[in-house]
């Protein structure tokens, strides 16, 4: 008797899932997926988009950062505008105007034409990744997060990791414009299962009257600043260039007022009360390191396998394939151990993991491919689901459902900074570290040193027997030589680099306290 009252009483805290939220949340998933994938499948892709649209070299990559300053600006906004119009009404306007900048993007004819349209994508589509955490965190029960959390985590890092596979087959089998085209279809589906099944909350119209403009213009001036600065930072040699300079003044002078504005109006345009609590403060802290290592080596590795092995774009996106593979095979594996493990045990070996990826890479050499990249690249994935799964529950997992919108768009813009902070930094240590280690090696491979000379006169004789100035021919052979050991070099300090990031995650993960089991259903009324 006994056991069918606990068996009876247990049943309301597990409720089956609703089917019409299920097909909401996986229309969710997938507008979130095509708005994460935009960014590396065209990143893979720039030099066929600069020959299609006849662009300079410092024009294309407006193309990126267009998209990244919209979006990273309209991420934190997200939680507001859901406030104000609806979950439903937010996502169906996103997914329809990102599907139509898609189709707008195929269709731009110059430079200009292209970064106008993928600012107006980076925008709008920046609106829908919040909306998928904040209702993976209120529509489901806690019992469901060991499902819904490891699907969302995957999402997330994978639309980033397999951006350049997609982007390299899409642009090698068809042309550049099927990078934006293949969002249609999807994302035409996506608009209409949203409109029809999101049915999460009610709009709060009265909200708008009280909405903080200047709040939303000194966000937008803090954050696009910021962004630029970042981005073009390394390229401009940061504050030796004008624009550079007068991009941080902005940034600082609109930090200064939104965050004035977020602690004194009544309705700020960005909650920021989410940061009072201990674990979100700290999962926003990890999620950001998250960004420096997710982006970082979706960067750095296509950048190694492009200048020092002469990969074109389908023989990186083949080779990075493996992490994609790791973190699918992982995530199913996550969402179990997330119910099992305490979540700071599970983020420490996650944590060590990466760490172990990022320390096998300092053994770099100019003859690594893909089997060598194997290991490092299957820690890298198993280690990022590892991490994020936990990370989201640490972070949204403990906060109040009214708070959840707001805070899933400082959460994922955490991410979003930590990627371009990590870029920022890895291209400037790139550069001056290359620098730093040609001038070292330089100093070793001269006149005095024997080997050198040797190796100097056997390579010109062999150039002056096919009646070529051999001399010539040698010193430019062993100038591009040093140069590719220092670039070499410069790639292995970056990987240390990161592995001490990570390393020292492991202390930090023993001072968060393990979040307390969410009330059941009942209690929360």
């Amino acid at each position: 008797m006994a056991a069918m009252t606990a068996t009876a009483g247990a049943m309301p805290a597990d409720p089956p899932m609703d089917r019409r939220k299920l097909i909401a949340f996986f229309a969710m998933v997938v507008g979130m997926f095509m708005s994460i994938l935009d960014i590396q499948i065209v990143s893979a892709s720039l030099s066929e988009i600069q020959a299609g649209l006849s662009a300079g070299s410092d024009e294309i990559a407006w193309v990126q950062t267009s998209y990244l300053i919209a979006e990273v600006i309209m991420i934190p906004l997200s939680g507001t505008l859901a406030r104000i119009l609806s979950t439903r009404v937010l996502f169906t306007v996103c997914a329809g105007g990102f599907t139509l900048a898609s189709a707008l993007c195929a269709t731009a004819t110059n430079i200009e034409q292209m970064i106008i349209y993928r600012a107006l994508q980076g925008f709008i589509g920046g609106g829908m990744i919040p909306s998928v955490f904040a209702a993976a965190f209120t529509i489901f029960p806690p019992s469901k997060r060991s499902v819904v959390s490891p699907i969302i985590g995957l999402i997330a890092t994978l639309a980033p990791t397999i951006g350049p596979t997609v982007g390299g087959y899409l642009s090698n089998a068809f042309s550049w414009h099927w990078l934006f085209l293949v969002n249609i279809v999807p994302g035409i589906f996506v608009t209409l299962l949203a409109w029809t099944f999101i049915d999460f909350d009610k709009p709060q119209h009265s909200l708008m009257k009280r909405f903080d403009w200047w709040g939303l213009a000194s966000m937008a001036l803090f954050l696009g600043c910021l962004e630029y600065v970042l981005e073009e930072g390394n390229n401009k040699d940061w504050f030796s260039d004008e624009h550079i300079v007068i991009g941080a003044v902005v940034m600082t002078v609109g930090a200064v007022v939104f965050f004035w504005r977020a602690f004194t109006v009544e309705f700020p345009v960005v909650d920021l009360k989410a940061f009072a609590n201990r674990n979100f403060a700290f999962g926003s802290l990890f999620s950001f390191i998250m960004g420096v290592g997710l982006y970082g080596l979706t960067y750095i590795y296509p950048l190694y396998l492009a200048r020092i092995r002469g990969y074109d774009a389908l023989m990186i996106g083949e080779t990075m394939f493996v992490s994609g593979l790791a973190m699918f095979l992982t995530a199913p594996i996550a969402g179990r151990l997330s119910v099992k493990m305490d979540p700071r045990v599970m983020m420490g070996i996650g944590f060590f993991g990466f760490a172990c990826g990022t320390y096998l890479m300092t053994g770099l050499t100019a003859d690594w491919e893909f089997y060598e990249l194997l290991l490092p690249q299957v820690l890298r994935g198993c280690s990022l689901m590892l991490c994020m799964v936990p990370i989201n529950n640490v972070a949204l997992g403990t906060l109040p459902p009214q708070r959840i919108q707001n805070a899933s768009g400082l959460y994922n813009l955490t991410r979003n900074l930590g990627g371009a902070v990590g870029l920022a930094i890895i291209n400037t240590m790139l550069t001056q570290r290359s620098d730093a280690h040609y001038a070292r090696l330089s100093e070793h491979v001269n006149f005095g040193n024997p080997a050198a000379l040797e190796w100097m006169n056997n390579v010109a004789g062999n150039f002056n027997s096919y009646g070529m100035d051999g001399t010539t021919a040698a010193l430019k052979k062993l100038s591009g030589m040093v140069s590719q050991q220092a670039t070499i070099m410069s790639f292995i300090d970056v990987f240390m680099g990161l592995t001490i990031l990570f390393g020292s995650l492991i202390l930090l993960v023993s001072m968060i306290s393990r979040p307390k089991a969410a009330p059941p259903p009942d209690a929360a009324h």
